[in-house]
């Protein structure tokens, strides 16, 4: 008996795994594994890429190089951005710089698509401004091209989400606020 290979891959649509460039804190490193464990390793929802912010800092003080870096080691096979957003997360440089990394748009290039994700120690503190200025201001406003949610309750509400960024890239890519400046040094989190 043939199988129909078609039929079958628009069955298991949901359960296509995207690469996903992982943007975080270092002081949420123990959350951060415990989200990359529960949904990428356990759940297989994703295949991650990440900065190992005690093993790959690359180290420069030119942030256009940094920047190049980041594009080239981490995020040129990625196709969506989730920022674990903790208490301190809108504070670092390296996350606005991975954000502006992977909002980058052009002829050739293709921007990831944009998701905040509020980890359990996230207490109102803000989002990383980049991300921030990506999400919906008002309530005149028709849309916007990144989402920000709760920590998901279960794979399901991640893997819609993550499907959803992954779509923006070409349906919602105009609505990209990414200017050129960036943070030169970490702001204090108290």
């Amino acid at each position: 008996m043939e199988r129909n290979y078609l039929l079958e891959a628009l069955l298991n649509k949901s359960k296509v795994k995207h690469k996903v460039f992982i943007s975080y804190h270092k002081d949420d490193i123990e959350e951060v594994k415990e989200f990359i464990k529960e949904f990428s390793e356990d759940e297989e929802i994703f295949i991650t890429r990440a900065l190992d912010m005690e093993k790959e800092i690359i180290d420069s003080k030119d942030t256009d190089y940094v920047m190049q870096r980041i594009k080239e080691l981490y995020l040129k096979d990625s196709t969506v951005t989730i920022v674990l957003i903790g208490k301190c997360t809108w504070s670092r440089r390296f996350v606005d710089w991975e954000i502006q990394s992977s909002l980058r748009q052009g002829k050739t290039l293709t921007p990831n698509g944009l998701l905040g994700v509020k980890l359990k120690s996230y207490n109102q503190n803000g989002y990383p401004d980049r991300l921030n200025k990506n999400l919906k201001q008002n309530d005149e406003q028709d849309d916007c091209y990144a989402r920000a949610i709760n920590y998901p309750d279960n794979k399901e509400t991640l893997q819609k989400y993550i499907d959803d960024a992954f779509n923006a890239r070409s349906s919602r890519a105009h609505l990209i606020v990414n200017t050129r400046e960036r943070f030169e040094y970490n702001k204090s989190c108290s």
